[in-house]
């Protein structure tokens, strides 16, 4: 009954909001036929051909199939000494990195590696090895792997830090996290090897480089060691060319080298937008060295580079690493493409370089690789040619899924052309793939940015009458497309609707988006009934724009009922209480703030705190606490 009246009121509510509707669109089917690549330039289209071969695998890729495929045995042992790969930084990273879901082989592979004879772990390595460990199964494996990090001299680095408290914290590992913080505090309290790297890279910022500087870093007389030099470079990361300097001081020094360590260590820190020229060359030395970006060191930079969408960057150094033993795999290649194509800077020569860089090392063209060359075109504009792709997936064996048809969808609105993105739904039924709820939203946002709200309605009563259901995503972009059109109550009354009729739970910023919309158009009371809702949702108090307002605005009760709704305790903490207070000192209206405190319970108004808030009043604008009547609490 509830979902009757909910699909009713959805074809209400856009009918009432439409005054006209859609006109029948012209088809836009996607290519059945396979047909000839003359619309793509050859040099964008002779790819496709490579993907009918593979290569072989390497080495290192050999041993990660032969782990994941045996149990740990003395024969699976037997086997990987038989293997001959090379025992290096970058070939162990890597494999380890292939182990990152199976930490149990991650361990055993680890434990077998360090016993053998010029393999000596890195700090990289360890704390590469504790991101993969930090799950509940493993976390025996984590600490004992921690304390050997450090009983070796190693430190955790700040960002593994960060990363692992995130982990623990999402994973409800309360116990863990409160654990990790004081051996960290304490590992980086006691670390001798860490101290020294911070004073050395103290006395490297505080001035140029120069003689003068060398003079004092030889003064120190530091004892030269690959995880020293790793430190120093890590603690001079926000200062990239005195990493540099200090990287080739180094260098120069009697009786030390840099290694395969060392310079992934270098590269980490010039991997920015500043530095590219000094990136470069230090890796075409690395190059020369023989040595290799390993696969984390890689990973890291490209996801920085893909963060300041330095796409141009982050294409040349995947076809670097595509031409190196220790290859990106498919799923880095394809969550390239897709930032790439979801970029406002989107360049094509950049997308078609990353594929074609992909076939030519003998890979076959996978349905994720085929769907983010698509999105690509259609983004851009270019439905020919994304017409094209589609031929060439289905000549790949794939068929047009969900994503490819909403990558269609994606690309039609953005350029404007709506009536064919609706009409492409009609297509997806026909062709056995009916549109799912990731697809209807593509189309509503749509119609939402381009702020047409009542077509955005119209899909939404459609959906909803071809037996959709809602998620949080799309209650969101129709909530933001209310907000946007100014349209606070109906916005107000299709969350609420949506609440109570079909049962979504709305994201956190979708409650605090409409807070603050209902807040600015003086609708308090709707507001609190959104705020009490959170928190049947078991969302966090968000108190910030209330007391904002009623400070200002509002009376002395509501006050009162605010801290009320803020705990499901009696009484929410002294912070809060201070709070209110304290706005409403800043607003000058002192004598509501003195009401409020008669309705504060007894430990709120005899608290130190509050009488010295009270007492910092000016005298005769408030009662002190001595004054106040501790009996007259309503």
């Amino acid at each position: 009954m509830n979902r009757s009246r909910l699909i009713l009121s959805a074809i209400k509510l856009s009918r009432i909001a439409c005054s006209t509707r859609l006109h029948p669109a012209p088809r836009v089917p996607l290519p059945s036929q396979v047909t000839s690549f003359s619309q793509i330039s050859q040099s964008e289209s002779h790819f496709f051909h490579a993907h009918q071969r593979r290569c072989f695998s390497s080495s290192a890729n050999s041993v990660v199939e032969l782990l994941l495929g045996n149990h740990w045995s003395t024969e699976l042992t037997n086997q990987l000494e038989n293997a001959h790969f090379p025992i290096t930084h970058e070939t162990i990273v890597y494999i380890v990195k292939k182990l990152d879901q199976a930490p149990d082989k991650a361990w055993g592979f680890y434990n077998w590696v360090t016993t053998r004879d010029g393999f000596v772990p890195s700090s990289s390595l360890y704390n590469l090895l504790l991101r993969i460990f930090a799950k509940k199964d493993s976390m025996k494996k984590f600490w004992i792997t921690l304390r050997k990090m450090e009983e070796q001299g190693f430190c955790l680095d700040e960002e593994t830090y960060g990363t692992l408290l995130g982990v623990f914290k999402k994973d409800q590992m309360q116990s863990d996290a409160v654990a990790l913080k004081q051996f960290y505090d304490r590992m980086i309290r006691e670390n001798a090897t860490d101290g020294v790297a911070k004073k050395v890279a103290g006395a490297i910022v505080e001035a140029e480089w120069g003689d003068e500087v060398k003079k004092r870093l030889e003064d120190m007389k530091i004892v030269l060691s690959d995880n020293f030099v790793v430190r120093v470079l890590r603690e001079l990361k926000d200062h990239p060319s005195k990493a540099l300097s200090f990287f080739r001081w180094v260098a120069t020094c009697e009786g030390y080298k840099h290694n395969t360590v060392t310079y992934n260590a270098m590269a980490r820190v010039l991997g920015k937008e500043d530095t590219m020229g000094e990136f470069w060359i230090i890796v075409e030395e690395m190059k020369s060295a023989g040595y290799y970006i390993d696969i984390d060191s890689y990973m890291k930079i490209s996801g920085r580079f893909r963060k300041y969408e330095m796409y141009e960057e982050s294409v040349t150094l995947y076809e670097f690493m595509m031409d190196s033993p220790f290859k990106p795999s498919t799923q880095d290649c394809s969550f390239l493409l897709s930032n790439m194509s979801a970029s406002r800077k989107l360049d094509l020569s950049l997308v078609f370089r990353v594929a074609k860089k992909y076939a030519a090392s003998g890979n076959v063209l996978s349905r994720a690789i085929y769907n983010g060359l698509y999105r690509s075109l259609v983004n851009a504009g270019s439905f020919a040619k994304a017409d094209q792709i589609v031929n060439a997936m289905r000549s790949a064996g794939h068929e047009p899924d969900n994503i490819t048809y909403s990558n269609l969808v994606f690309g039609l609105c953005k350029a404007g052309r709506f009536e064919e993105a609706s009409k492409v739904l009609d297509d997806m039924e026909a062709n056995g793939c009916p549109p799912d709820i990731k697809t209807w939203t593509i189309l509503i946002q749509g119609h939402c940015n381009a702020g047409q709200l009542e077509e955005a309605l119209m899909c939404f009563g459609t959906m909803m009458r071809k037996d959709g259901s809602a998620d949080a995503e799309l209650v969101e972009v129709l909530v933001k497309g209310f907000v946007d059109q100014k349209r606070i109550d109906c916005g107000y009354t299709f969350l609420v609707e949506m609440i109570n009729n079909a049962h979504v739970r709305p994201r956190q910023a979708t409650y605090k988006l409409l807070i603050e919309s209902l807040l600015g158009a003086s609708k308090l009371e709707e507001s609190m009934n959104l705020l009490r809702l959170m928190r049947q949702h078991n969302y966090p108090p968000y108190p910030g724009p209330f007391v904002q307002y009623i400070s200002k605005h509002g009376t002395v009760q509501a006050a009162a009922d605010l801290l009320q709704s803020l705990s499901s305790k009696q009484y929410p903490s002294l912070e809060a209480y201070k709070y209110v207070l304290e706005s409403f000192f800043k607003e000058g209206r002192h004598s509501e703030a003195q009401d409020l405190l008669y309705k504060c319970p007894y430990h709120v108004r005899e608290h130190y705190r509050t009488g010295k808030l009270f007492g910092s009043a000016k005298k005769g604008e408030t009662a002190t606490l001595a004054n106040v009547n501790c009996h007259s609490v309503t």
